[in-house]
């Protein structure tokens, strides 16, 4: 049965979110655009923020400030990245001196990481797998760490070619060493100590 020519789907309808639509959210969530959709997710919940300020703060000084390690990173905290059509905001980013010496002082850094890590959250995982790892791979991010504070996993992703490729799942109590950060043997038990299971 062919359809009334004035019928359009309703998807077909829909306009791609804008940088307005985000600006509308209300403070307490985060708003990200992926694939011309909005997403707002609550802020995060304490494990969530405490795995990713204690990872911050391990990478930091060795890596950002080069106390005890190379140097030659800078990081941030939920940084809001327009990385061609989306607009994305991992829970910590950081980049290499040599290609990024200092932070623009905007509010949008168009310059993908050289490696970032997502803090998986009940509410978020299926957003930070599905949707945001192919954004991130087609602006060549190189290196993405997933960490779930309630599960107790790292996992560690290098990009080969377009796609990611899984490298390592870590757990529990391990120290490891992982992909850039390779200089630093991480106890992963730090993640989520403070973390009530």
């Amino acid at each position: 049965m062919a359809l009334p020519a004035r019928w359009v789907a309703p998807e077909m309808t829909r306009k791609p979110a804008t940088y307005a639509d985000l600006e509308a959210l209300s403070p307490h969530q985060v708003g990200e655009i992926v694939a011309g959709e909005l997403y707002a997710s609550p802020r995060p919940a304490t494990p969530h923020g405490s795995s990713a300020f204690v990872l911050g703060g391990e990478l930091h000084n060795p890596f950002g400030r080069g106390k005890g390690g190379p140097g030659g990173w800078i990081f941030m905290f939920e940084p809001e990245l327009h990385l061609g059509p989306d607009v994305l905001v991992p829970d910590i980013a950081a980049w290499r001196r040599e290609r990024l010496p200092k932070l623009p002082n905007v509010v949008g850094i168009k310059m993908a990481p050289d490696w970032l890590c997502e803090v998986l959250s009940p509410s978020t995982v299926r957003m930070d797998r599905v949707r945001k790892l192919p954004a991130y791979a087609r602006e060549g991010v190189k290196h993405v760490g997933l960490v779930d504070p309630l599960v107790r996993t790292l996992e560690v992703f290098r990009l080969e070619g377009p796609h990611y490729l899984l490298l390592a799942t870590h757990e529990e109590q391990e120290v490891v060493r992982a992909e850039p950060f390779e200089a630093l043997a991480l106890e992963l038990r730090v993640l989520w100590e403070d973390v009530e299971e």
